[in-house]
Formats: C-alpha cells, structure tokens, sequence
C-alpha cells in the first residue's frame, strides 16, 4: 500500500487489477476524458500499456470502502518534459487518474485522491512541484484540481490526440507555497 487516508487507499497495481482496467478503459463514460472513446482497451492493450511498458510511471489503484474504483500514476519528469514545459532543474512529478467506477463520481473522492496524492509526493518524494496537463474542455477535473490548490500555468496548444482531434491542455501545477 502506497498510502490510506480514511476510507481511501492507494496501492500498487497488481497482476488480478487487468480486468478492472479493461472494464473501466472500455466504458465510454471514462473514456470521454481518459484516451478517448474511439480508443477502448481490451486485455492485450492493457497489457502492453499497463504492465509491459519501460518507463518511469508507478501505477496504482484507488481504492473506496475497500473496493476498486479507478487509477493513479505518478513519475519523476524527465529532463526533456521539464525543459518543454519551461521549468528547472526542481524535482517534478506528474500524475495522471481516472475514477473508473462512474457511481463514485462527484462525491468528493477526487479531490481528496488529489489531496492525499499532494502529501504522498511532497513527504515521500520530497518533490518541488507537481504537474498534471488535463484537457481544457475536462472542466470537472480542472474544478477539482483547482480546489486542491493546483494553478494554471499555460496552455499546451494541441497538446493532446483525443478522438481524433488534438486537443488543447492545460499546464497546472502545485507548488508547496502555492496555497
């Protein structure tokens, strides 16, 4: 287990997660905001994407009242993300998530996932800045983030193919001192 704030806790993904990740990746509800609802996952994509991938993400599953509800990933930026976005040479993570369990949707789990994230980074990672780069039109998450003291940095113009268009992004961040 990566951390437990009351009846949330996040853990690491597990090889018995793949049929959760297929059901949650081909429910065209998530995918409106998650990859994309002409882009569903079967179990070789989540394969490959989820558990054969070699890079720097440390995958997990969020979990409410012991039960599996959505994703988190977070990753040190690599020096080529942070010179694209304009930083320095800080210790920047990114995180990226969904809820995949629709019912939990807009009951305040979001952000205290994103809340209790913000603490995990900033004591375990010892992390300078967060970022994160959602869609502008994602106006539900950006609320979210907001409240959990995220700020708007920039606009990443075309930053981002979601059903077959390139989609505007924008840059947020949070900083320790930023609330």
């Amino acid at each position: 287990m990566l951390f437990q704030n009351d009846r949330l806790k996040v853990r690491k993904l597990e090889e018995q997660d793949k049929s959760l990740l297929v059901k949650w990746l081909s429910d065209p509800a998530v995918l409106e905001f998650y990859e994309g609802r002409d882009n569903p996952f079967d179990l070789e994509k989540v394969n490959r994407v989820f558990y054969h991938s070699e890079d720097n993400e440390v995958r997990c599953i969020i979990e409410f009242d012991q039960k599996a509800i959505g994703y988190i990933q977070y990753y040190p930026l690599d020096e080529q993300s942070k010179k694209e976005y304009g930083f320095s040479n800080e210790i920047i993570y990114g995180i990226d998530q969904f809820i995949g369990e629709v019912e939990y949707w807009n009951k305040g789990i979001g952000t205290l996932l994103i809340t209790s994230m913000i603490t995990f980074l900033l004591t375990d990672k010892k992390t300078d800045r967060i970022v994160m780069d959602p869609q502008i039109r994602n106006t539900r998450a950006l609320k979210c983030y907001e409240k959990c003291g995220f700020k708007k940095v920039k606009i990443l113009p075309k930053h981002e193919l979601h059903e077959g268009k390139y989609q505007d992004c924008w840059l947020i961040e949070y900083q320790m001192n930023s609330i």
